[in-house]
């Protein structure tokens, strides 16, 4: 089974690159940003809450993240594999990944890690932010706020799979199918 964690801050192109290795590869998408927003279209209790806190540029609890997970590989136990997008955001997540995937006989193949400037990641939420109408793309001070989170938060989760011989960094600025042939490369060669 293949499974990749696509990481990289917001605005990485991430959602982008998933669709793109999806088809590629056959796997099963798991963005807890969609699963999030769904939650919140259907206006469950979890989505009421998780969108408070996503529109603050705050993490959702890691429980209510990792409980979702699971119900998501249970319902595709047949899958040729998954690409996680957005999940894990911290060594805690991680680690209670590794011990849901190991208790479902699998585990992450690879980290595929998306490099891009700060700025770039600004103009490029902005950008998304007047198409997509999500609030926490149209607010400055709250890009600028979930970059820092995912600078302090997020980015040592690299040293975790680094440390597992996982982590491979892809620069993340040029074309869309530059950035995906680079990934396939890497993909191809696990």
């Amino acid at each position: 089974m293949l499974n990749l964690v696509l990481f990289g801050p917001p605005g990485a192109g991430k959602g982008t690159q998933s669709n793109i290795l999806i088809k590629k590869y056959n796997l099963i998408h798991l963005s807890t940003g969609d699963i999030l927003r769904s939650e919140i279209s259907a206006g469950t209790k979890l989505g009421i809450e998780a969108k408070k806190l996503m529109d603050a540029g705050n993490l959702v609890p890691d429980e209510v993240v990792i409980g979702m997970i699971s119900s998501k590989l249970d319902d595709n136990s047949n899958a040729n594999g998954f690409i996680f997008d957005g999940f894990p955001r911290t060594t805690a997540q991680a680690k209670a990944l590794d011990i849901l995937l190991k208790d479902k006989e699998t585990s992450i193949t690879a980290m595929l890690s998306l490099k891009v400037e700060d700025n770039e990641l600004i103009n490029r939420l902005l950008n998304r932010g007047k198409d997509s109408g999500r609030a926490d793309d149209q607010n400055e001070s709250i890009i600028t706020n979930r970059i820092s989170e995912y600078n302090k938060k997020t980015a040592p989760l690299k040293n975790y799979y680094s440390s597992q011989n996982k982590l491979n960094e892809v620069e993340g600025s040029g074309s869309i199918e530059e950035i995906a042939d680079k990934l396939s490369k890497i993909i191809d060669k696990i």
